[in-house]
């Protein structure tokens, strides 16, 4: 379904405000009432805001886009709408801060009036912010979201009427400033609705309507429609229903014994939300029909597509394959052009207000369902002179907004109440043996819990013996690491580790604690790794008692460049994360595979932490839920829930939390040694030059013969 005739029953004038910004629209495009340094942006973007009318036009008729065109103009719709951002385009696109600094910069150096330079490099960022903005849209047009053009076509108007007399920064800034202010609440209101109300059944409606032999529904979802879209339909359309079935429930029983190894009661529950790759429906709509045989209705919502509700270039959500992910990298601090205490305060207010007024949503919400996908070339940005950053107080406002919003978010979905489940498939993009790596993974996340949960158990009895364990690189990995233990105060009832099989979180296997802090010490080092869709060159990172306290990496030529990247990325623009996680990856069948197929780099995290050792930075495993009593298949009560952080939620809750949780594994040909270090001194080896050597462990050697 698309919203526009409730939206318009709900705004009685919103469509005479619409049709007065789109007329004013067409007239911007033909006038010369400008200065002609500027004349060009505003008629190319607004021929692009005419182009998202059009498609408006279309979804006021009541028939689906699919149906009103044929598929020649679907996929010409779909290329106008993205075409200046594509790869090939964003050297001359307005989207692009560089070119617009320099059409708006260097184009008026010669000029000597005080501090112009300055003035017009600040034109060229908002202008460039906007745009960004704009582009965002075409998922509103797309769903009928009337509203959102018409106050977003308002500001652009508005914008333009200031540089229709002498421009000044000042009224820009200002401009969007209060844009931003004035419709937090419509826009952030929206979008709690959004992640908690099935009514708005925009994208399961195309989930459920989509008919075998057909792909031109993937053109409704207004976004970008390429080659792993395409060919991941098509894939999924050759396969029987009986085996779409099958992978869907290995995902579907996984989210529900998520419920049963926590102990909360699904019954309590309504709501389930489906996260996945445009091309994935087949599978998503088996899904959907085993979820309501367990009493949840889905929920299914886009990415955050404005800056009002994004964070940095997280895309939690459906999602189609990022258009370009250099842009996004460019934009992803575009708070900083606004971003105040003012601003972050009022979004707080509104968060708040929006749960409370969705507070029973909030209450029947299962958690959330996630399909990811992997293969795509490891992004490495570039990074650009002035490119855009937080200030010191702006990332300290960020990090207070992380934080109390979460506080928020466990006041009306308690993390001990509800449970989640994420499963990965590949995307065409990985090469010529796509199918090929589909099914074999397919068998991965079909590996049999049984064999592991033993040699799982082994591993864990002799590391609840530890009082530290000793990580060592080579093959020129610098790790080394010492990562003290948690004191068991009953070794017969009690467990540091958990014994990770196959249910929230698919492929098995893993054994995982919360390290103490204290006595935690040494270099994490690994040669490459894919974090949050950025890639790391030679990550290396320094702990003092658990906590960080230098890092750097070698994707850029210079030193300052790497440290930046590393703190705005993994650190989210913190000075230091203390370790959340210890574990010992057992999927070496994973391991083997992805050498074969040469794709141990486009893994995700999902998987590649079931490669080998790692170690989280960020919140423990168990963050909002450490209450939670939970056991292994032993019957031992899992009790290394908590770390020197975590546990000030008891006293002062806003130091508890970092409200992220980043895996960095380190491959096994890359271990030198793992060792459980007794405290009179005794050294058992797990691991000793890339494999496992602990009795009992040995058929987790078993697929590397497969390599020779």
């Amino acid at each position: 379904m698309t919203y526009y005739k409730d939206i318009t029953a709900e705004y009685e004038d919103i469509e005479d405000r619409y049709e007065l910004m789109v007329e004013r629209i067409r007239s911007i495009t033909k006038e010369e009432t400008v200065d002609m340094r500027y004349r060009d942006y505003f008629v190319r973007t607004g021929e692009f805001l005419l182009q998202l009318d059009k498609v408006i036009e279309k979804v006021k008729s009541g028939m689906s886009i699919s149906e009103s065109c044929t598929a020649g103009e679907l996929q010409q719709i779909n290329a106008a709408l993205y075409q200046d951002v594509m790869p090939e385009n964003y050297e001359t696109s307005y989207c692009n801060y560089e070119y617009t600094r320099q059409m708006f910069g260097e184009k008026i150096a010669e000029d000597e009036i005080e501090d112009i330079d300055k003035r017009e490099y600040l034109f060229a960022d908002y202008l460039t912010f906007l745009c960004y903005e704009f582009h965002g849209l075409i998922a509103a047009a797309f769903e009928g979201r009337v509203v959102d053009l018409t106050v977003w076509f308002e500001l652009f108007v508005e914008v333009y009427g200031i540089f229709e007399d002498f421009p000044s920064v000042k009224a820009v800034k200002d401009a969007i400033y209060y844009f931003e202010h004035d419709y937090a609440e419509f826009f952030m209101d929206y979008r709690v609705r959004e992640k908690m109300d099935p009514i708005l059944s925009f994208a399961t409606d195309i989930v459920m309507e989509c008919e075998d032999g057909d792909n031109s529904y993937l053109y409704e979802y207004g976004e970008y429609i390429g080659k792993n879209e395409l060919e991941t339909e098509a894939f999924l359309r050759r396969m029987s229903s009986e085996k779409v079935a099958s992978i869907a429930r290995t995902y579907t029983e996984g989210f529900r014994q998520g419920f049963v190894a926590a102990g909360i009661d699904m019954s309590k529950k309504k709501h389930v939300n489906i996260r996945y790759s445009i091309g994935m429906e087949r599978i998503v709509k088996a899904a959907i029909l085993q979820f309501r045989d367990m009493g949840l209705e889905p929920l299914c919502f886009r990415y955050d597509t404005n800056r009002i509700n994004r964070i940095r270039m997280n895309r939690i959500g459906y999602v189609g394959t990022p258009v370009n992910k250099q842009m996004d990298y460019d934009h992803q601090m575009d708070q900083a052009l606004f971003l105040d205490r003012k601003l972050m305060e009022r979004k707080l207010e509104i968060m708040r207000g929006a749960y409370e007024k969705y507070r029973y949503e909030a209450s029947v919400y299962a958690g959330p369902a996630c399909i990811e996908i992997f293969g795509e070339t490891p992004f490495e940005p570039v990074s650009k002179p002035g490119q855009l950053t937080l200030s010191k107080k702006q990332q300290e406002l960020g990090v207070e907004y992380t934080n109390e919003l979460s506080q928020i978010v466990n006041e009306y979905i308690p993390g001990d109440e509800y449970s989640f489940t994420i499963i990965a498939y590949p995307m065409p993009e990985i090469g010529d043996d796509y199918e090929e790596i589909f099914e074999q993974i397919i068998r991965i996340n079909n590996l049999e819990s049984d064999v592991y949960r033993p040699v799982h158990q082994m591993i864990i009895d002799e590391l609840d013996q530890a009082e530290w364990v000793h990580v060592i690189g080579q093959n020129g990995n610098q790790t080394d690491m010492k990562v003290s233990m948690h004191v068991l105060e009953r070794p017969e009832t009690e467990t540091n580790f958990e014994n990770c099989l196959a249910d929230v979180n698919i492929p098995l296997g893993e054994v995982f604690t919360s390290p103490k802090l204290t006595g935690t010490h040494g270099v994490l080092n690994v040669s490459e790794v894919y974090l949050n869709d950025l890639k790391y060159v030679d990550l290396k990172l320094t702990f003092e008692d658990g906590k960080i306290k230098t890092y750097t990496c070698k994707n850029f030529d210079r030193e300052e460049d790497n440290v930046k990247f590393v703190k705005d990325n993994l650190l989210g623009g913190r000075d230091t994360l203390p370790i959340g996680e210890f574990a010992i990856g057992t999927n070496t069948t994973a391991y083997v595979l992805a050498n074969k197929y040469n794709m141990v780099y486009k893994l995700p995290i999902l998987i590649v932490e079931k490669m080998g050792p790692h170690f989280a930075v960020g919140d423990t495993c168990y963050s909002w839920s450490e209450e939670n009593i939970l056991h292994n298949p032993d019957g031992k009560e899992i009790v290394a829930k908590d770390n020197e952080c975590s546990i000030l939620r008891k006293t002062d809750i806003s130091k508890a939390y970092f409200n992220c949780h980043t895996d960095i594994t380190i491959p096994y040909d890359e271990i030198g040694g793992i060792y459980s270090v007794h405290a009179d001194g005794t050294r058992v080896a797990i691991i000793e030059n890339g494999r496992f050597v602990l009795p009992g462990t040995e058929m987790l050697n078993e697929p590397f013969k497969e390599e020779k």
